[in-house]
């Protein structure tokens, strides 16, 4: 897993994140964990919910995510997520 400033970048944008927007859909966060040194490619970092919808990410698809500005990461697959807390759900 990577280290340093996307390692900061990525544990700000999830910490107390409630909600995550995927490609424009919100989902509820069902489940994180900020990627770290002891962290395998194949771990879940990510587990989200929209209605039906479940969507899990790996550390290996998060690792090398494009940070974008405003907690807003694009992946390597060009999936494009934004973690968002309550306050910032109009």
């Amino acid at each position: 897993m990577a280290t340093g400033v996307y390692m900061s970048n990525l544990a700000s944008a999830m910490h107390n994140a409630d909600f995550v927007l995927i490609d424009g859909i919100v989902f509820e966060t069902e489940y994180m964990r900020v990627p770290d040194d002891d962290t395998s490619a194949d771990d879940v970092v990510l587990e989200v919910k929209s209605g039906d919808t479940e969507i899990m990410y790996t550390c290996q698809e998060m690792d090398g995510a494009q940070h974008l500005g405003e907690g807003v990461y694009r992946l390597k697959s060009g999936e494009q997520l934004r973690f968002l807390s309550s306050a910032t759900i109009h």
